[in-house]
């Protein structure tokens, strides 16, 4: 089956994510998109799945012109959607999560499944999908909630699906694993628009490239292009991929852990005795999935976790129990895994976020007063110095882009007295170039001496920034392992296994 977009344009206020835009994919080939955040790609893709509709346009499948005003349009038309953050209810089954919205029942009103059920393990044993449709969601891993979402489209006959930045949250042998369901799906003559910022798995994938930018497409490339060719169409300029790392000598320890346990309320061990040190002018990376313990870790060295047990040091001092304030004055720098919910406060404007942490000293503070032109003058200096884009310091940070939301964070946070930083998923949902200079920032600090713990779920960043990785499962520390570890080694240990 092919989709055709024709002149699709969508407006919020002066706004223009989508403009005029044209696009195809036809019968049994793989379209990726390919764009900067904000670029409209996903506007775009909930144009075609009826999440939005557009100002002016059309959407043809067959050649024949469709109505899309809802999902359930969308998969009478044959298109399904998988969206990165799955549409799964985890206290259900995955017979009962397959079922959801199309619900058949006897004349006594009982809910009708066997055919459902018949249906779901023929279409899982096609695609060599072991599923248990009694299974409940929350006990299943990630990568099989992910074939459960493939397989809920695929139940109600789409025959073109869209898959929303699918590997996000794999593990590099459960991404290879869904590379070749898609090319089994586009084999069975299934169209398939592919959503990703990984370009290695873009040009592993894909018949033909749509690169939007600033929701117009621009450029139209072969799988064979060059992944610098294909950055450089994204963000409009030259784009370092690999950043320059340099040796340089690794100095005295800064972190020290040490049988480290943090509990949930109901005393349930969520980190599992663990311990680790990071170095001056070293970048230890823990790798892992996410949900295996990372997040509760980080949060424990910024003491934002209430019930831990063990001992963390920073240099020679205790900090387990110290207030925020002084677990931050103590000389850490600490970047959220969500910018939005942790690192900002989006109804204060740009300048008011860089100063969050030393609004109390000098020149900001004057008794109980805040100097409002020394605050200013330092937001100017801080957005010049990290190129933060932004029509005033006066704007809330709400009107930033994802990319220049991290800008503010990493502003604030490098500008102090440091001895760690603490980098929580520091480039997720970010474009190429601004990844770009989130690294070059990360390894300015490892080069100037501070200790730097990176916690990231990306393999490409963790081998590309990490002196040591530390690799976690379940809440322990399976192995830590020099940089030059095989991406091999490193996915089975992520998964749980080691040699």
């Amino acid at each position: 089956m092919s989709l055709e977009l024709t002149g699709i344009t969508k407006r919020f206020g002066e706004l223009v994510a989508n403009d005029s835009i044209d696009l195809k994919v036809g019968d049994g080939e793989i379209l990726a998109i390919l764009g900067e955040n904000g670029a409209g790609k996903s506007t775009l893709m909930n144009i075609v799945y009826g999440l939005l509709s557009p100002d002016s346009g059309e959407i043809k499948v067959d050649g024949k012109v469709v109505s899309i005003n809802e999902p359930n349009d969308a998969l009478a038309s044959g298109i399904g959607m998988v969206h990165q953050h799955f549409m799964l209810i985890p206290v259900f089954t995955v017979l009962e999560n397959i079922v959801l919205g199309h619900e058949s029942t006897s004349k006594f009103g009982k809910l009708n499944l066997i055919q459902a059920r018949e249906k779901l393990l023929s279409l899982a044993a096609n695609f060599g999908f072991e599923i248990d449709p009694d299974a409940m969601i929350e006990d299943l891993p990630v990568g099989v909630q992910q074939r459960v979402e493939i397989l809920k489209a695929l139940m109600y006959d789409a025959k073109v699906l869209i898959l929303d930045e699918p590997t996000a949250v794999l593990t590099p042998q459960e991404t290879d694993e869904l590379i070749e369901v898609i090319k089994r799906l586009r084999s069975q003559g299934t169209s398939i628009i592919f959503i990703s910022h990984k370009l290695r798995e873009v040009k592993a994938l894909a018949d033909r490239i749509t690169v939007i930018r600033r929701g117009k497409v621009v450029a139209t490339a072969n799988p064979s292009a060059s992944q610098e060719e294909l950055a450089s169409l994204m963000v409009g300029r030259p784009v370092n991929l690999v950043p320059d790392k340099t040796r340089h000598e690794i100095g005295e320890t800064v972190l020290e852990v040490s049988s480290l346990t943090v509990s949930d309320p109901t005393g349930r061990a969520l980190v599992s005795d663990i311990s680790f040190n990071v170095r001056a002018g070293e970048i230890l990376a823990v790798a892992g999935v996410q949900g295996n313990g990372q997040s509760e870790l980080a949060q424990a060295i910024l003491n934002l976790e209430d019930h831990v047990h063990g001992s963390i040091t920073l240099g020679e001092k205790e900090i387990v129990g110290l207030s925020i304030r002084h677990t931050l004055d103590a000389g850490i720098a600490y970047i959220p895994e969500s910018r939005e919910l942790d690192g900002l406060i989006s109804s204060f404007s740009i300048a008011d976020n860089l100063i969050l942490d030393t609004h109390r000293e000098s020149p900001y503070s004057r008794g109980i007063l805040i100097s409002d032109s020394a605050v200013a003058a330092e937001a100017e200096i801080k957005v010049k110095e990290f190129d933060i884009r932004a029509l005033s310091i006066s704007d809330p940070a709400s009107s930033l882009s994802g990319g220049n939301k991290q800008k503010v964070v990493l502003a604030r946070e490098l500008s102090r007295p440091l001895k760690l930083l603490v980098a929580c998923q520091p480039t997720r949902g970010l474009d190429v170039g601004s990844i770009e200079f989130v690294h070059e920032r990360i390894l300015a600090e490892r080069d100037a001496g501070r200790a730097v713990l990176l916690f990231s779920t990306e393999l490409d960043e963790v081998l590309a920034l990490a002196d040591r990785i530390a690799v976690m499962y379940a809440g322990k520390i399976l192995e830590i392992v020099d940089a030059q570890v095989s991406r091999e080694k490193l996915g089975l240990l992520m998964a749980g296994i080691a040699q």
